[in-house]
């Protein structure tokens, strides 16, 4: 497969990402995944701009379960991981990991939809994933 099937970006947590609690708030991984998934999109060639205004197309999370592990907290160095899993006609399966060092913190599976952004109907993954 010429798609690249595991990618890693690194996500520094920040004071805005944390709650009273000086933890991380639950809904930030996803951010931090999102920012993982579009920079692997981007490495492979698909800059989602430029999808929408080329093929009238995008992606759009399908699903999302997650397991919360361990807290991150202010100042860590993370690092986001995203493996390919499952590709299908018009979809992709993704499993996403936080990791502080060799510390799994948040993980999950994220399934994304690519579609038409007129109908938000299913449509063809682009080529690079043949």
């Amino acid at each position: 497969m010429s798609l690249l099937a595991y990618f890693e970006w690194p996500v520094r947590v920040y004071y805005e990402d944390t709650d009273a609690g000086g933890i991380v708030y639950y809904a930030n991984y996803l951010k931090f995944m999102e920012r993982a998934r579009t920079e692997w999109l981007r490495s492979i060639g698909i800059d989602l701009q430029t999808l929408a205004d080329q093929n009238g197309s995008g992606f759009v999370v399908r699903s999302a379960n997650l397991a919360f592990v361990r807290p991150a907290r202010l100042s860590d160095a993370l690092a986001v991981s995203v493996e390919l899993k499952l590709k299908g006609k018009a979809s992709v399966s993704l499993m996403q990991k936080v990791q502080r060092s060799d510390e799994i913190l948040c993980e999950g599976e994220i399934r994304l939809a690519h579609v038409d952004l007129n109908t938000m109907r299913p449509c063809a993954l682009p080529d690079i994933f043949s």
